[in-house]
């Protein structure tokens, strides 16, 4: 009776220790639900991020006074009938 007790004993120490350790374990576990809230928190900067780029991408193709405006901006982009002036400050 003491050999199968201690048996029962050693059994259900393994069965923790696997539990406790190792692959499948609750720490194991943890780490990788806290990996997959960090990529999805990841994932959702990217994809507003892209988003965004989406919607310019769309208004950059549908209104050419959008494009006008980013030549204006970006490239100095002056018409032929404008004037440009360059205030410089001291």
């Amino acid at each position: 009776m003491k050999t199968l007790w201690a048996i029962l004993v050693v059994l259900i120490l393994l069965l923790q220790v696997r539990l406790w350790i190792g692959e499948g374990s609750f720490a194991q576990v943890w780490a990788l639900e806290q990996s997959i809230e960090d990529q999805q928190a990841e994932n959702a900067k990217l994809a507003a991020r892209n988003e965004r780029l989406y919607a310019e991408v769309r208004n950059l193709r549908s209104e050419q006074g959008a494009v006008e405006e980013r030549a204006r901006m970006n490239l100095g982009l002056i018409r032929e009938d404008e004037t440009f002036f360059l205030v410089v400050e001291k």
